[in-house]
């Protein structure tokens, strides 16, 4: 809303009344029109008198002529939502600016001043969680993207890098506990039983990792010892009655900086390193300098409340927000354009953190799990981007899968190509090139490229081409000789119509039927729009293993006779090459039973072939159970849409339930011993109980399947003996899905048993969304009216609606009404939190790729979004490309 209609102070400055209202089609922002800033910020100081209605910040900012800008006489400060109480110039009130919009221009003549200026801001009254806001009593701060701008006015770019120095007074009952970003250099006692804090961070940064937190807390402490014999002070803050669910989270930080020391050999340079956890975030985490705060999602963890993904998930956020001291704080961004510059890279090292903490091959298929579910139907539809696009209107609309996994994989490809040691050598130029700057992703390539000894010219494509390259494998074999022949194109994309070859890295290997074998790994990269690689020594055709570890993130197009896709799932020695041969065998013949070329003797060879590979799964020996419970799962209803130009989601879930369903009748004594063994199994977070709980769930989604009876008696039995989260959420979410009596029983008792505990309660919600029964739109309005749920906690909202918008049963019900329901709520949303409502659209913007009736049901919703008189930016903006 416009400073003119909602000003956060009673307007008594004509100058601020008169002004005109924020624009409701704000301009598109263009790569190509990047301007350095005017003026430069060396020094910030800031003076808070916190309040939760009502809290008064002083900013007082040393500014600077910047000599590489345009020369303007005009200081632009951006604001949103905010009206200056005062303003300053050297000292005096200043009569020489006025508003455009929501910023605040002040006209300066020299090179140099001190401007300060006086704001007032309403925490409690911000639903949108950005700026400064209140959670749960506690006061804190989100300022990326654009955060900052809602606190005080401040050229609010990633370019303006100061040193910051931070004055918090307040009540000593209601916020015992004053942090911010850096070290703190002072503190003491105030009148009226107030108390205060200083500090100061001595490294530059933009206004963007601004950080404050006031509140209750109490925390874990631990201490780090630098390679460089720094000893740092390890904090993790939470609500008091939370700090024993938060060693785990201590761990991790640990293990992240010892980590991040021997791989990129970069050393934490603070005396301090604070983590708060707070309940109410629209992001997962925040790495703010010195001062992360995270949802508390991330930071709490105990058997009884979390599952192992959920272990999983705070291990890797830690690891991501740590890593981004360097790849995002001390080199940081030169423009939201740029934000795979930090993103990309900090995903790739917190899937490397993750991999040496666990099992590497594990990790790799849930990474490229991840890209293919949210990621492949992003670059196919039309809000696809480069990972470094070109325009915006809202950047909060860029947190995408493309810019942080693509963005990640890209990188991953340049170190495939380079090889860890000289891909480290890239790195630590980048880092010495750019430390205290604000860069962009061509700087990135040009340290590897210089580094690393890599020609990346044509690699550059990568960064400025959207969609997934489609890759069309032939093998031929003539005497000894096994030719590899390859195509590429990369489809168009909005915006993208031509599209050149790009440098696609394959990891490479050719078995040798009879012996089982290969003679080595080869890399070959295809750099043109087709090419050809020759193999010699093969007396037979061999069985080829191509994009080995997901060397690439592209689609391979290489129809393969189910006996080679059995072979490969045999005897594949790299893990996700063989997990690849098995969801390979699923997707083949479920796309075919989906596209009507099944009759009924090609469907029964083709389940034959699918179920001798799964009880070989079920058998191998040699397979650990953390490999062995990926290798059951079957691939996602998102991910089958993708294989197909126009899909039917409705044909989709019924031949996929269908063949769970056989899978678990034709497998029932299997299934049931495997749960049976794995039942027996104590619990710990050693990877032997991690696994043989993985497999526990996994059989139970089958046998379920396969006799919902059975599978009803059995979990609920394993929902009563559980003593952890994940054999319990495992047993509930089969349950969820079953028309039984112990169904209900189990939900009771699962909402009785975790009462008060929020995180625990959001998986109550999720579970019940994401079920497969035919009730589940009904159960999902239910919920939306229990006391339990509340439209102003974007985790809540996410754990009910985002399963409910993830669940092709209630998204695509055939009638339209899961399309309603999310529009409804996008309606509904988007006042109170626009970031969270935008998050909503893109499952209606796929409309293009599904069938005519759903498709004109889907685009309807969009239109009813886009008709609304007042929407904010973030939803217009996708809903408009998803129209377009």
């Amino acid at each position: 809303m416009d400073i003119a209609s909602r000003p956060s102070e009673p307007v008594e400055n004509p100058k601020v009344a008169d002004a005109a209202p924020a624009p409701q089609s704000p301009p598109v922002i263009r790569r190509e029109d990047y301007l350095a800033p005017a003026w430069l910020v060396p020094q910030v100081s800031l003076d808070f008198r916190l309040g939760a209605e009502a809290t008064h910040i002083v900013s007082r900012l040393s500014v600077t002529r910047n000599p590489a800008g345009n020369g303007t006489a005009t200081l632009r400060l951006n604001g949103d939502q905010i009206a200056p109480l005062a303003v300053r110039v050297d000292g005096r009130e200043a009569n020489d600016w006025r508003l455009d919009g929501a910023d605040l221009l002040v006209e300066l003549t020299g090179e140099a001043h001190e401007i300060e200026i006086e704001t007032s801001v309403n925490p409690a009254a911000n639903s949108q969680l950005m700026g400064l806001y209140a959670s749960n009593g506690m006061l804190c701060t989100q300022c990326e993207a654009e955060g900052f701008r809602r606190i005080t006015f401040f050229p609010d770019r990633p370019d303006v890098l100061s040193t910051y120095s931070v004055r918090m007074s307040g009540d000593k009952a209601q916020f015992p506990i004053l942090l911010a970003n850096g070290n703190c250099t002072a503190s003491g006692e105030g009148e009226d039983g107030t108390h205060w804090a200083e500090w100061h961070d001595p490294w530059p940064k933009p206004s963007y990792l601004f950080a404050l937190v006031a509140g209750d807390l109490v925390a874990n402490h631990a201490t780090f010892t630098t390679m460089g014999g720094r000893k740092v002070d390890l904090n993790i803050w939470v609500r008091p009655g939370d700090e024993n669910r938060t060693q785990h989270a201590m761990e991790s930080l640990i293990a992240s900086m010892k980590w991040d020391e021997e791989t990129f050999g970069r050393e934490y340079d603070l005396d301090l390193f604070n983590i708060v956890a707070v309940s109410d975030f629209n992001m997962g985490a925040m790495e703010n300098k010195g001062l992360n705060v995270f949802s508390t999602r991330y930071v709490l963890a105990d058997p009884e409340t979390a599952t192992d993904g959920d272990y999983d998930a705070v291990e890797g956020v830690i690891g991501h927000e740590y890593f981004h001291n360097w790849s995002g704080n001390r080199v940081t961004c030169r423009d939201w354009f740029q934000l795979s510059l930090k993103e990309g890279f900090t995903v790739l090292r917190d899937q490397l953190f993750s991999a040496a903490m666990g099992s590497e091959a594990v990790k790799r298929i849930e990474d490229v799990r991840v890209l293919r579910i949210a990621q492949f139907p992003e670059d196919s539809g039309p809000l696809a981007h480069p990972i470094r696009p070109d325009s915006f209107q809202e950047i909060s609309n860029f947190y995408t899968a493309t810019v942080y996994n693509k963005g990640a994989e890209v990188i991953r490809m340049m170190r495939t190509m380079a090889g860890p040691e000289r891909f480290r050598r890239g790195t630590d130029l980048y880092f010495e090139r750019h430390d205290g700057e604000a860069a962009t992703c061509e700087d990135f390539v040009k340290a590897i490229e210089d580094g690393a000894g890599l020609d990346l010219g044509q690699f550059r494509l990568w960064y400025s081409q959207a969609g997934t390259p489609q890759v069309t494998a032939t093998l031929s074999h003539e005497g000894t000789t096994a030719t590899l022949a390859l195509t590429q194109t990369v489809p168009a994309t909005p915006g993208q119509s031509e599209k050149q070859p790009m440098p696609i890295p394959l990891r490479v290997a050719l078995y040798d039927r009879d012996a089982g074998e290969h003679r080595g790994e080869q890399l070959v990269v295809l750099d043109k729009a087709a090419d050809s690689f020759t193999f010699e020594g093969f007396a037979k055709p061999p069985v080829l293993s191509i994009n080995r570890g997901f060397s690439a993130p592209v689609a391979i197009d290489f129809p393969r006779v189910d006996a080679d896709l059995v072979f490969l799932a045999a005897h594949d020695d790299d893990p996700f090459a063989r997990y690849e041969a098995m969801q390979g065998l699923v997707v083949q013949h479920l796309v075919a039973a989906v596209s009507g070329r099944l009759d009924d003797a090609t469907r029964a060879e083709g389940r034959a072939a699918i179920g001798a590979a799964y009880a070989a799964v079920l058998a191998h020996p040699a397979l650990d159970d953390l490999m062995r419970g990926e290798l059951m799962i079957l691939p996602a209803e998102t991910y089958l849409a993708e294989q197909l130009a126009i899909s039917d989601p409705g044909a989709i879930h019924a031949e996929r339930e269908a063949l769970k369903a056989w899978l678990g009748t034709e497998l029932a004594s299997e299934l049931r011993a495997l749960h049976d063994r794995a039942l027996a199994v104590a619990y710990s977070r050693d990877a032997a109980a991690r696994g043989a709980r993985k497999i526990k769930t996994q059989a139970l989604v089958l046998i379920a399947a396969g006799d919902p009876a059975e599978g009803a008696r059995r979990a609920f039995a394993q929902y009563q003996a559980a003593d952890n989260m994940t054999d319990r959420q495992g047993a509930l979410m089969v349950l969820a899905s079953l028309d039984a009596p112990e169904r209900e029983q189990a939900l009771a008792d699962f909402h009785r048993r975790y009462a008060g505990n929020a995180l625990v309660i959001d998986k109550w919600f999720s579970l019940q969304a994401g079920a497969l029964g035919p009730r589940v739109l009904e159960q999902v309005k239910a919920l939306a009216g229990h006391p339990d749920f509340t439209m102003t906690n974007p985790n809540r909202v996410r754990a009910l609606y985002m399963a409910a918008a993830g669940n092709p049963r209630a998204f695509h019900a055939a009638n339209g009404e899961g399309y309603r329901m999310i529009g409804d709520l996008i309606r509904r949303l988007d006042p109170i939190n626009p970031q969270t409502a935008a998050r909503f659209v893109p499952a209606l913007g796929r409309w293009r790729r599904i069938e005519p009736v759903r498709a004109a049901m889907m685009r309807e919703e969009l239109e009813r979004i886009a008709a609304m008189p007042s929407l904010s930016r973030d939803v217009r903006e996708q809903v408009t490309k998803s129209l377009g």
